[in-house]
């Protein structure tokens, strides 16, 4: 195997909007870089990337595919990424490692929703950008309409450094700023070209547009800007020199053309990755923090340091148990090496490292800084942690994963699971950190959340398949809340019971009051003269406690109330504990009832992002859901909603808001408070808790 020094090791992640050709054009790449003998083709089932049974079935990416090739002198990493949002943490775990990212953009369409939440998501890791318009061979395409948006929404940072000669049916030459030459593919997907001198017709477009691009070129450092200005110009060394600057500051986003499904376009793109594309060694140092401690260090990405790696994705593998997919971010590491996991604090020896292309494994013995590779049996390192030497104990910032969107209940067909689901949905978390659980006592279910529909169907599908437990998916049930609104001042109940022998007495009197919204419960003692004996008041408490963990009027918890004990009395023999527990719990039950009881619900905050046309559709819509809106801001072609929604109503939301937008919009969402359930859906409630309760 070809030992590579890490200035030679160009690692990129393909990012797009859902359609936009992202696995054609990792395909294209590793075919016409030599990797494979063939194109593989997404219909077909036969790419090297999408190879799990769920992605050729469904004919997407689901999850970051690790590949490699070599071209000339680099060894080229690529990580194919997801397109749907429902699969944004994949997208995350690319960024966070690549140091270049593709973009590609759908000719037909322009900038979408999907390609705006990526550069938003990449923002945070500062990595250098290229745009790439794909499938120019499609009778719709727009070359000059993409450009529009991007530069509208990206700034005047996008350079174009091709365009299309003749797009559309029959798209097979490329007008190349770069080299100034008309590149003439071959019709047969081979990825060969002819260079060509530009036609006449081109001539004029493709001088102006060389223009702007060597003065973005010098504008992106200010010795080249001097230079241009002096001689009015730049040699082709300051010019090579000045755009591999501008691209690795994020001064200049080049933008390149293809259709990769016919190949074409790729050979240039490899070409520019080799020679203008960073090596890992270029990008800005890594902060990370050191163990133990507040302070944060530079980390060269240098072969001669301390070894640190970070994990930055994990999939369990049939008969092979937990992979790590791991970048070096320090130093060297070889199997048999002994690190220490930072984030969990455990010892680790790395066993089998291997290099990755797709579902292939290739055994390697060494892995040097600012490569990507993956190791098996670890004993407990997940995605997201640092494995480091014991001479340099640091963390490296962790992968922020989105919050979830959408939560199911999962419901077990059989007695007795509940052990193997906890540990299955436990792996899948370690595995796929955007997928989270819980088990709520209080609903009695195991709440699964995600990042959309087809996330989660997904999710218990493989859980399914991987652990043989058989389960429903329901809607969760809402956590409502009873309180009250009004107060009473004596609730009085008398806990009288004789058989034979002891019997039982406890009687009390109680003040029931409403406390503001999140003030809990609050129990007061203002017996006096002892007419209950002091010994029996945390019964008394104890009953009311429970009481309000069962509910009243509909089986949900109470908050928010004060109750006050004021009055009771007792029996010399027959009052205890448990009598005037019984008398505290019927006389709250009773209050509770003539204390204007009613229902709260959980509201939450939303922000829905959409294109600007769909405003009213959606606005219209989160209105019929019973949301308040608190306001809208623009943000480019998009509209931004600000609202306040029920977490009855939002269930499946982002299904729905797909569905509504075409598949442009995405919305966030999280807690606020709880507020009052309107009283006739309130009623409905209460009926449907009564009749629950009749059927058990």
């Amino acid at each position: 195997m070809k030992e590579y020094i890490t200035s030679n090791i160009r690692n990129i992640v393909i990012t797009g909007h859902g359609g936009c050709g992202k696995t054609s054009f990792t395909e294209a790449l590793l075919f016409t870089s030599g990797a494979t003998t063939r194109l593989g083709r997404i219909e077909d089932g036969n790419t090297v990337s999408d190879f799990s049974s769920e992605e050729i079935s469904r004919k997407i990416s689901i999850s970051t595919s690790l590949l490699n090739t070599n071209y000339n002198s680099v060894k080229l990493n690529i990580l194919d990424t997801p397109g749907f949002n429902d699969f944004i943490g994949e997208v995350k775990c690319g960024l966070k490692v690549a140091d270049t990212a593709f973009m590609l953009i759908n000719s037909s369409e322009g900038v979408e929703v999907g390609t705006e939440i990526i550069w938003k998501n990449a923002l945070k890791d500062n990595i250098p950008f290229v745009f790439v318009v794909n499938k120019l061979d499609h009778e719709n395409s727009d070359f000059q309409k993409c450009i529009d948006s991007l530069k509208n929404k990206f700034g005047s940072d996008v350079v174009v450094t091709q365009f299309p000669a003749n797009p559309k049916v029959g798209f097979d030459s490329i007008i190349d700023i770069i080299k100034m030459k008309l590149i003439k593919y071959e019709s047969n997907a081979s990825g060969k070209y002819t260079e060509l001198d530009i036609p006449a017709n081109f001539q004029e477009q493709a001088k102006k547009l060389r223009e702007e691009l060597i003065e973005k070129v010098a504008e992106s450092d200010e010795e080249l800007m001097n230079i241009f200005f002096e001689n009015g110009g730049l040699s082709d060394e300051e010019f090579d020199k000045g755009l591999a600057t501008g691209l690795l500051n994020r001064k200049i986003y080049p933008v390149f053309c293809t259709s990769a499904t016919k190949n074409i376009g790729l050979a240039t793109i490899l070409e520019f990755i080799e020679k203008y594309c960073p090596s890992p060694d270029k990008r800005s140092p890594v902060k990370v923090q050191k163990l133990n401690s507040d302070q944060f260090i530079n980390l060269d990405i240098n072969s001669n340091g301390e070894p640190v790696l970070f994990i930055f994705k994990t999939v369990n593998e049939k008969n092979i148990g937990e992979m790590a997919f791991f970048k070096v971010m320090s130093g060297k590491v070889s199997a048999g090496l002994d690190l220490q996991n930072t984030s969990t604090g455990k010892a680790e020896r790395l066993s089998q490292i291997s290099m990755i292309n797709g579902k292939d494994r290739k055994e390697i013995s060494e892995v040097i800084a600012g490569d990507l590779a993956a190791v098996v049996k670890l004993k407990d390192t997940h995605s997201n942690n640092t494995l480091c030497s014991k001479n340099l104990s640091v963390i490296v910032p962790p992968i922020e994963f989105p919050e979830p969107v959408i939560s199911l209940a999962l419901i077990p067909k059989a007695k007795g699971d509940e052990d193997k689901i906890s540990s299955g949905l436990h792996k899948i978390h370690e595995e796929d950190p955007t997928f989270v659980f819980k088990v709520d006592p209080e609903l009695g279910q195991t709440i699964i959340s995600g990042q959309g529909e087809l996330h989660l169907n997904i999710i218990v599908k493989r859980f399914k398949e991987r652990y043989g437990v058989d389960v429903d998916i329901v809607e969760p049930k809402i956590p409502y809340r009873e309180t009250i609104k009004g107060k009473v001042d004596d609730a009085e109940y008398k806990h009288k019971k004789q058989s034979g022998g002891r019997g039982q007495y406890g009687h009390v009197h109680l003040k029931i009051e409403p406390l503001p919204r999140g003030g809990g419960f609050q129990f007061e003692d203002a017996v006096v003269g002892g007419v209950v004996p002091g010994r029996f008041i945390p019964a008394v408490e104890k009953g009311i406690v429970e009481t309000m963990e069962k509910g009243v009027i509909a089986g949900y918890k109470i908050v928010d109330v004060k109750v006050t004990i004021f009055d009771g009395t007792h029996h010399p023999v027959d009052s205890d504990e448990m009598s005037f527990k019984i008398a505290g719990a019927q006389a709250f039950k009773k209050g509770f009832k003539e204390a204007k009881p009613v229902l709260l619900e959980p509201i939450y905050n939303i922000e829905v992002t959409i294109p600007d046309k769909f405003m009213g559709d959606i606005m219209g819509d989160l209105t019929s859901r019973r949301g308040r809106i608190l306001g809208m801001e623009a943000d480019g072609d998009n509209q931004i909603v600000k609202a306040q929604v029920p977490l009855a109503e939002i269930h499946q939301y982002a299904t729905v808001l797909r569905s509504m937008t075409q598949g442009r919009g995405f919305f966030t969402r999280k807690f606020s408070h709880y507020d009052e359930v309107p009283k006739e859906i309130m009623d409905k409630i209460i009926a449907a808790a009564e009749k629950a309760k009749e059927e058990e």
